[in-house]
């Protein structure tokens, strides 16, 4: 018997670049049990799966790498509640960087303006060399500290971090520029008639610093905002909730209490606790956060409600149907969470790179510093040189790149309603060339509505409605609920008929007063020997859906047209998707006739109808093989979860069967067609995202590295340089936060 994988979640604290987070990976790599270690930069957290996992050792090899690690309990409420925590940290980092920006920059100010003139040509340093130390050992006390434990704690942990680079190049400048000063102190002037001042890089070490932590202080900002919508999420749900007792007092309980069963009151103004059902009131809710569904949804007895959204006016009385973690709430909040600490196929290139890229670099900046002797420059020459080289390379550009990318990404598209489930979903969403639609459920809404009434002889159409729906209140068929449903809208008086029978596979009949009243199909009608010819004026026949063929005593009273009707926002999407590029079909078991009207007034012209289960499979495995495997099929039903499965992206309605969204690599929320062709455009805007960050990372370090090598940039512009690079990657990824789908534009 196999034993049963483990997973364990940490935050991690202390990773400053990708070369931390690749190193931890490889520490927890080789722990016993552990198969596979992804560490994401931008979340801050450590997925591990694997067997048999010890978590106090898993956190102490995490300790020896020089990080800190906290277990996350795994349960939606402690996700949540560690979230929060992750991010109220993240809130004092961001303080406290602030401050460390705000103190260095005003102790760099007077060092740049003093020595403005010398930096100019101009004339000399209007600041004395003992101010410029005294500012500049200021700021590498306020910012430099910072790094300088950062750098420790990488190499007791045998690693080497951005932080070890910024410690390195802006203390070889201020030890130089203090050892100069020192020893030079008495001769205001060397050898060749140069100032002292002209050998100094306290202005160096005070701006690399303060520039880099600018930096870091709007990468936390960007950041912060590109993890937002996994926070807004798990806010969803209260921490207590208004259960009623047996008694039918009320009381308020931890929503951690709630079980399947209870019920449980929701005033307005509330969230809804857990997934339930409405025994009792009539609201509207707002679903937004949830679904992405911009107004209120009326709800009232017998309809659901989803844990998170917020009733805006009645008291509802609600019984609950899942509670926790099995809640609608938390199982999308998961799916994100998956989505997001992914790791998308190029990055396993980004990582290998990570690896070695500091030690890389450190080997780059001794070459550079021995070049530079070698061909006969002096050493401060060199080794100004050689900090520049440490000061410019940025591993955090690249490890930034993709993870910021995908949790904005996948983040907006949950606000949307679009739960995407993992990073290679985004891959796949970019190369579909053809969309195949199931039709019931799918571009229908999945329940009839009544197209047509169709009296004959004397009665009226609301006499007909009467008598349909005076059997039907006995029957819970959806063809008998769609019926009294029209009586309803239309204000018909039904009075329910006695000796209400089913016949099977026929229809039902009953007694309305002392008339007997048949309703089903031709056939029933027929063999109960009522003359059906009388239909043949109304043309009934020639229209698709289902017909209600009703009697009234002896005589047939006229004809009820039942069709499932098209959804409003099909036309639309699939519009969309054409302006895209995409070919579409549609998929039904239906008869040609219906499926060839819905396809008409959809806008589909490739209809395949009258198909099994198993034969939807096999188009399905056809297509792809037609149009080399980038097909996206989307459904809703049980049915549809073979096919879902089989297509190289499976797109499932959150209203259908547990089946079809287990299958699918894409859960939409709502059902809104129009989120199809959003779900494809928000994965490639996040991979095209993903892909100029890394274009922006390797080609900044493949042009300023040489730059710096070559003394044409100073260290004080590689400062800048470095900081802008981390800042424009984690910028560029937020702005995928603001993403939402063009309908939500217009």
């Amino acid at each position: 018997m196999t034993a049963r994988p483990d997973h364990l979640t940490f935050d991690i604290t202390g990773m400053t670049c990708a070369s931390c987070s690749a190193r931890i990976e490889k520490v927890l790599g080789r722990q016993p049990g552990v198969a596979e270690a992804h560490v994401n930069l931008a979340l801050e957290r450590a997925d591990i799966e694997g067997v048999g996992l010890d978590s106090a050792k898993l956190a102490e090899a995490i300790s020896r790498a020089g990080f800190s690690a906290v277990l996350r309990r795994n349960d939606f409420a402690a996700h949540r509640d560690a979230d929060e925590a992750q991010a109220a940290a993240r809130r004092g980092d961001e303080r406290q960087t602030l401050l460390r920006l705000i103190i260095s920059a005003v102790l760099t100010l007077p060092i740049v303006i003093g020595m403005l003139p010398m930096m100019t040509g101009m004339g000399e340093a209007w600041i004395a060399p003992v101010w410029q130390a005294i500012l500049a050992t200021g700021v590498m006390v306020v910012s430099g500290s910072r790094f300088w434990r950062e750098a420790a704690g990488a190499l007791r942990g045998g690693s080497a971090n951005m932080a070890v680079l910024v410690s390195l190049g802006t203390g070889v400048a201020y030890l130089w520029s203090l050892w100069v000063m020192i020893n030079g102190w008495s001769d205001p002037h060397s050898g060749h008639g140069e100032t002292i001042a002209s050998h100094l890089h306290f202005e160096a070490a005070a701006v690399v610093l303060t520039l880099i932590m600018l930096g870091k202080y709007l990468e936390a900002r960007a950041k912060s905002g590109a993890a937002g919508a996994l926070r807004a999420l798990g806010r969803l749900q209260p921490d207590t909730a208004d259960l009623k007792t047996l008694s039918g007092s009320v009381r308020t309980v931890p929503v951690e209490r709630l079980a399947v069963g209870d019920v449980i009151i929701i005033r307005p103004g509330m969230r809804v606790a857990a997934d339930g059902v409405i025994r009792n009131g009539s609201s509207s809710l707002d679903e937004a956060m949830v679904t992405g569904e911009s107004m209120p949804v009326s709800r009232g007895p017998g309809d659901p409600v989803t844990t998170g959204t917020t009733n805006t006016d009645g008291v509802l009385e609600v019984e609950v149907t899942a509670a926790g973690a099995d809640t609608r709430l938390a199982r999308m909040t998961r799916l994100v969470e998956e989505a997001q600490t992914g790791h998308a196929p190029v990055q396993k290139l980004v990582d290998r790179i990570s690896a070695v890229f500091v030690p890389v670099i450190l080997v780059i900046a001794l070459l550079t510093f021995a070049g530079w002797m070698l061909a006969g420059a002096d050493f401060e020459s060199a080794m100004v040189s050689a900090v520049a080289v440490l000061v410019i390379a940025c591993p955090c550009a690249l490890g930034l790149a993709t993870p910021t990318a995908l949790v904005a990404g996948t983040g907006a598209a949950a606000k949307a309603g679009i739960l995407i489930r993992d990073i290679e979903t985004l891959e796949r969403a970019t190369d579909i060339t053809l969309v195949a639609f199931d039709k019931t459920g799918t571009l229908t809404m999945g329940t009839p509505d009544v197209a047509g009434v169709y009296p004959v002889g004397d009665t009226t159409p609301s006499e007909l409605v009467a008598l349909a729906g005076s059997v039907e209140t006995g029957s819970e068929h959806p063809l008998g609920r769609a019926i009294l449903s029209y009586a309803d809208q239309h204000g018909i008086i039904v009075s329910p008929a006695a000796q209400i029978r089913a016949v099977p596979g026929r229809g039902l009949e009953g007694m309305n007063g002392t008339l007997k009243v048949q309703v089903g199909s031709e056939r029933y009608l027929t063999e109960a020997g009522i003359n059906t010819k009388g239909a043949d004026a109304t043309g009934a026949r020639a229209q698709t859906g289902t017909l209600a063929w009703v009697a009234a005593g002896d005589q047939l009273a006229g004809i009820i047209r039942l069709a499932d009707q098209i959804r409003p926002e099909a036309g639309p999407a699939l519009a969309d998707l054409s302006a895209q590029g995409l070919a579409s079909v549609m998929l039904t078991g239906d008869n040609e006739a219906t499926a060839r009207a819905i396809a008409a007034e959809a806008g589909v012209t490739d209809v395949r109808a009258g198909l099994l289960p198993g034969e939807k499979l096999d188009i399905i495995r056809g297509l792809m093989k037609t149009t080399g495997g980038h097909v996206a099929f989307v459904g809703d039903g049980l049915n549809d979860a073979p096919a879902l499965a089989a297509a190289n992206l499976g797109i499932a309605m959150a209203t259908g069967a547990d089946a079809a969204r287990e299958a699918a690599a894409i859960t939409l929320m709502r059902p809104d067609l129009r989120l199809v062709p959003a779900a494809l455009d928000v994965a490639a805007r996040t991979r095209r995202t993903i892909q100029q960050n890394l274009g922006w990372a390797f080609v900044y370090n493949l042009v300023g590295i040489p730059l710096a090598a070559f003394g044409i940039l100073p260290p004080v512009f590689a400062g800048a340089a470095m900081a802008f690079s981390s800042v424009s990657v984690v910028t560029n990824s937020a702005l995928m936060a603001r993403w939402k789908p063009g309908f939500a534009r217009d």
